[in-house]
């Protein structure tokens, strides 16, 4: 039985001057995209693709909205419907928080089907560069998380780590926003990236990191939700399951299909 350890005093605010803030949370949102992005130009240089620099470059603010726009709708229509429906304004509100993985990367699909289709880029190179990036924002975004002291985890006197988050209640809880950011961010990165960079055959078969972003980060964010506190509204939704579990069951499914069909034309503007 451990006690658990207090929350760190981190001020969410990293500075203000008068109505002007700024939170880090905005700013792992604005270094998570600035960091795939160069990210994203070194791997199109070795690549030699025609998902170009310049392409990229110009992708830039198409990722931007898809995740922002995804992110929040994603967040109305999976973890609150209710509410927004009875208060549409509220939708709008997105300095009071709530913003949803799932939606966000669905938001990032629909932009890369819509540009790969525009701009004549085959729609696997483009998504096997991008799962590569993405977990520098899914990393920085779950310390911002930790930051604010929100999206803690489930109370525990089972791990030394345990701690007293400031709105959860006086019982320890796991810090699963760190779990989340190792294991989305680092974690993730880091396997996908060596694949990509030092397996020619990975690298080669088109649409087979993209498979495997889905199938790993739905794996690893189905099982750490075990440790994560479902939201207080929403609660488990269905047996023993979270919103957050049964969101990644497709995704799971959607990356064997990519693994599966990666080397078939399926998917247009493939490259040869």
């Amino acid at each position: 039985m451990y006690p658990g350890i207090p929350f760190p005093e981190i001020n969410p605010v990293l500075f203000q001057w008068g109505w002007f803030a700024v939170r880090w949370y905005s700013l792992a949102y604005i270094f998570g995209i600035l960091g795939a992005w160069w990210l994203a130009r070194q791997m199109s240089k070795k690549s030699n693709s025609t998902f170009t620099v310049l392409k990229i470059d110009d992708f830039l603010i198409w990722a931007t909205i898809g995740v922002i726009l995804g992110g929040r709708l994603g967040y109305c229509l999976f973890y609150n419907l209710r509410y927004y429906s009875e208060f549409p304004a509220q939708i709008f509100a997105v300095w009071q928080g709530g913003m949803s993985f799932h939606g966000g990367l669905l938001g990032v699909m629909v932009a890369s089907v819509l540009f790969s289709w525009k701009r004549q880029i085959s729609l696997l190179t483009m998504g096997d560069i991008l799962v590569c990036v993405a977990p520098v924002g899914l990393c920085l975004g779950r310390l911002a998380n930790f930051i604010n002291g929100e999206l803690f985890g489930r109370v525990t006197h089972a791990v030394p780590w345990a701690m007293i988050f400031p709105d959860g209640g006086p019982e320890p809880r796991h810090p699963s926003q760190l779990y989340e950011a190792g294991v989305e961010g680092v974690l993730l990165f880091l396997i996908l990236n060596v694949l990509w960079w030092f397996v020619p055959a990975i690298r080669n078969r088109r649409g087979t990191t993209t498979g495997l972003f889905f199938i790993l980060y739905g794996v690893g964010r189905f099982f750490l939700e075990y440790t994560r506190e479902p939201d207080a509204h929403l609660g488990l939704v269905w047996q023993e399951f979270s919103m957050g579990q049964i969101l990644c069951i497709p995704m799971i499914l959607i990356g064997l299909f990519f693994i599966l069909f990666s080397k078939k034309n399926l998917i247009f503007h493939q490259e040869t």
